[in-house]
This record gives structure tokens, sequence and C-alpha cells, in this order.
């Protein structure tokens, strides 16, 4: 991918977008709008997770939803798997030959969020890390997410130490492809910036993603600082969709992901080169408004805007 346009959008709608939902969405409808998505020309894009049907119903088809995808040269669909079961599925699922090809790990920076969003303590979420890894081999592309990287609900700030030493252990499980969650979007342009330093200066060699959610509004705002730092990769979920899971009570109200029709036309307009129809985008994003059957939070949908710098 690196002869590619020079920053990535990973659109996350599928996933992370709809985790929270409760009304879970037909598999028709998530192929076609999934469809709809890589038509637009992103190239990594999150299909579905492998969370046990009892903590998310929203993803008891995801087998379903990789059967009907058709593969992409040239596209990264990632999968999202909170444990060795799940692994085991996707390498199920590659088997049959409609499995993804990218799989994402979750870690939280914080020993509360661990307990809160996983269930487990975070030695026992490594370990299941550790197996998980091991168990998907080579089959896939693996992608460390950390939650939590810049604040966390329940145990405050988080040292930045602390963030470079999960990545440092993702990178010793060979896990080359980090993302940074700021999952409550706490974080502000000057913390990106120097977080972003210090992990580069860390490791390298290691592929860094922006993660970031828009709770107080300073999304795009940490893009533009995790770009001005070197980043190229970013997650983002049309209309702003997305964040915590339901049950999970944050007490920061809206959480969703940065916006990618506002992202993706902020970045054009700069002369960020992403490979994307912007005006494929923001039709995407008028089809995610139809799926989920309200107005969502992008602003350049509304204003019909164009990318002119």
């Amino acid at each position: 991918m690196s002869n590619g346009p020079e920053v990535n959008l990973c659109e996350c709608l599928a996933r992370d977008g709809l985790q929270h939902e409760a009304k879970v969405i037909p598999v028709e409808a998530k192929a076609a709008m999934l469809e709809r998505i890589a038509d637009c020309g992103f190239r990594r894009i999150e299909i579905t997770s492998f969370a046990h049907p009892k903590y998310v119903p929203q993803f008891a088809d995801a087998d379903a939803v990789l059967a009907a995808v058709r593969p992409r040269p040239g596209v990264l669909f990632k999968a999202t798997c909170p444990n060795p079961q799940a692994v085991t599925r996707a390498l199920a699922a590659h088997a049959r030959g409609r499995g993804p090809e990218e799989l994402s790990f979750l870690v939280s920076a914080s020993e509360g969020h661990t307990r809160k969003n996983l269930r487990r303590s975070r030695e026992e979420q490594w370990a299941n890390v550790a197996e998980m890894a091991r168990l998907a081999g080579d089959a896939f592309t693996l992608v460390g997410t950390i939650s939590v990287a810049f604040d966390c609900p329940f145990d405050g700030p988080v040292p930045p130490d602390s963030v470079i030493a999960d990545a440092q252990r993702f990178a010793s499980l060979g896990v080359r492809r980090i993302a940074i969650g700021d999952t409550i979007g706490s974080g502000t342009p000057p913390r990106v910036k120097e977080l972003v330093r210090l992990l580069r200066e860390a490791l390298p060699d290691a592929l860094f993603i922006a993660h970031f959610h828009d709770s107080r509004g300073t999304g795009i705002a940490n893009c533009v600082a995790a770009l001005e730092a070197g980043l190229r990769h970013f997650d983002t979920a049309l209309g702003g969709t997305g964040g915590h899971p339901a049950g999970i009570a944050y007490g920061e109200g809206f959480t969703g992901n940065v916006c990618t029709e506002d992202l993706a036309t902020l970045f054009a307009a700069m002369g960020v080169e992403m490979g994307l129809d912007l005006d494929r985008v923001r039709e995407a994003g008028r089809a995610a408004e139809a799926l989920l059957g309200r107005q969502l939070y992008a602003r350049t949908v509304r204003m019909g805007e164009k990318a002119t710098g």
C-alpha cells in the first residue's frame, strides 16, 4: 500500500459505526452498504466483528456478511476479534475463501476500561492477545488497537509511557499496525502531536493509525495534528457514527467517530491525496442516513460543500 495515495482512511461504519445500534441491520443491507463504501475508493474497510452475539447482537451475522461482500483487489477488509474464539471463527471464514484480510485486536491502556469493556483484567486480555496472534499466524494482517490512549473515563489521564509500553508489547507479538484510540474524544492537538512523536521514536518501523472519537468536537483538529506529526492512516465513520457499546455508560454523551465525509473534505481542500471519490463518499453518507433512519452528523453532506481549497 506504500505506492497508493498519500493518506489512507479506513471506513468503520459497518463495525464501529453499528456496534451500539439497537436495531439489527439485515445482512443484505449491510452488504449493499459495504459495496457502496468500496466503490468510493477506500482501501481499508471495517466489515464486521466476531464479538459474541450475547454481548453485541449486531454482529451475530458476521459470517453471512463476509460471504455476501465480494473481495476487492487492493482492498483490505478488517474484522475485530475480542478473544481467541473469534480468531478461530476468522480462520474458518478464511478457509472458506471469504474471510477478512485484516484482524483487529483490542487492549485498553487502563485497568478500569479493560474491566468495563472486556470484562477481564489487562493481563488476562494481554494473554488473550498473545494467543490470538499465535492462532492468526501469517494468515492476516494484524492491527492492535489501544483504547483510551489519552484518558480513561474510569481511571483518569493515561500516561504516555503506558501507551508506548502497550505499543511495544503489540510489536513484540508481531503486530506492527497500531491504532491509537481516543475513545472518549478527550485528546487535544498538542497531546496528539506529543504522543505520536513519542510512539514514532519508540517504534520507528511501526505503522500508526489515528482512531479518534469526536465527543468534544475536536476529532478533526486532532486528525490534522496527527497528520502534521507524520501519521498517514486514519479510522473514520460515515456520518460520525459509532462509539462504545450501548451497555457501557461513560457519562460523556455523544461518542461517535470522526466523520468520514467531513475529514475527507478537509483533507482534500488541504491538497491531501486519499484516492477517494468525494461525491461518492457524500452519497454513501446519505445512504448511511437512510440505512439508520435518521439524520447523522456530517456537516458537508448537509451543506453540499465541495473541497475546493
